[in-house]
C-alpha cells in the first residue's frame, strides 16, 4: 500500500480528487466503485469542481455503488442512493442510466445482490475502487469476521456500526440492522484501490489496517493484499501510525524514482 498523508481534511479530499479525475482522463469509460459517509463527502465536492472550472467530464463513465441499507427506498433521505444524487450525481453529467446503487427496498435482496454482483462482471470489473473505513476496520458494510472471499450479499450490521450510523437518522430504533454489501473479494478484484479516512476516532483502526496483521476481523487489512492500493489520510487520521516518517519520505522523494526511470 502507499499512504499518503496530508494535514487537513480539505487537503485530503483534493488529493483523492486528484486520483479520481486523473483516472477518469485516462479512461473516459472508466468503471468506478463509489462509497458514502462522512468521509467522501469533501472528495466528492473537489470532484464538482472539477467538473464545473476544468470541464472533468463523467458521461461516460459507470459506477457502482458499495452498499446500501436493506428495506429504504431509494429517495428516502438515509439512503445511499439520496445521498449519491445529492452529493455527486447530480452537479456532475453522469448518464443516469450507467449508475448503479444497491436496491434496498427489493423484495428479494439475496436474489439482487447475485444480480449486482452479475453486473459489475458485465462492466468489465471495476477499475478504481473508493473506499472509507468504519471504526471496527469494515469496509463496505463487511463487518469483523467478513470472509476476504466474500461476494456481493446481505449482511448483519454490528451493534458499532448501528451506533455510529444512528447520528443520521430521528432514533437510533430507525437504523437499519441489515445492508446489501459488494463482499471483500468483489473489491479486492477492482484494478485500483483508493482508501480514505480522517480525524482522530480512526486512527486506532487506521494504525491496525495498515500495520497490523492482516486478519478477517478487520477486513480493511486484505488491502495488503491487493497490489495497487493507496490510503489518503489527513494527520489526525495518521496519528497513531509508527512509521509516518517513512511514509512521508516515500511521498516527498517519490519524483526521485520517476526522475530515475524516465533517464
Amino acid at each position: 500500500m502507499e499512504i499518503i498523508i496530508a494535514p487537513t481534511y480539505q487537503e485530503m479530499s483534493k488529493i483523492s480528487a486528484h486520483f479520481i479525475a486523473r483516472e477518469i482522463k485516462k479512461k473516459h469509460d472508466i468503471v468506478l466503485g463509489l462509497a458514502t459517509g462522512d468521509t467522501p463527502i469533501g472528495t466528492y465536492q473537489e470532484l464538482v469542481k472539477v467538473h464545473k472550472e476544468e470541464g472533468l467530464d463523467f458521461s461516460k463513465i459507470t459506477t457502482f455503488n458499495l452498499d446500501e441499507y436493506v428495506g429504504l427506498p431509494p429517495l428516502h433521505k438515509n439512503s445511499y442512493n439520496y445521498f449519491m444524487q445529492d452529493n455527486l450525481f447530480r452537479h456532475v453529467n453522469v448518464n443516469q442510466a450507467n449508475v448503479y446503487v444497491p436496491q434496498g427496498n427489493t423484495e428479494d435482496p439475496e436474489e439482487f445482490s447475485a444480480w449486482y454482483e452479475q453486473q459489475i462482471k458485465n462492466a468489465g470489473g471495476i477499475d478504481f475502487q473508493i473506499l472509507g473505513i468504519g471504526r471496527d476496520g469494515h469496509i463496505g458494510f463487511n463487518e469483523p469476521g467478513s470472509s476476504f472471499a466474500s461476494r456481493t450479499r446481505v449482511k448483519a450490521l454490528y451493534k458499532q456500526t448501528i451506533e455510529d450510523n444512528a447520528r443520521f437518522f430521528d432514533r437510533i430504533e430507525d437504523v437499519p440492522r441489515f445492508a446489501i454489501t459488494m463482499g471483500v473479494g468483489t473489491i479486492l478484484e477492482a484494478k485500483k484501490i483508493l482508501l480514505i479516512a480522517n480525524g482522530e476516532k480512526k486512527a486506532d483502526v487506521v494504525a491496525q489496517f495498515i500495520e497490523g496483521p492482516v486478519t478477517s476481523q478487520i477486513t480493511a487489512t486484505a488491502l495488503q493484499l491487493h497490489t495497487l492500493a493507496t490510503v489518503v489520510l489527513d494527520e489526525a487520521a495518521a496519528s497513531k501510525l509508527k512509521r509516518k516518517e517513512y511514509y512521508n519520505w516515500v511521498r516527498d522523494n517519490k519524483h526521485l524514482v520517476q526522475k530515475m526511470v524516465g533517464r
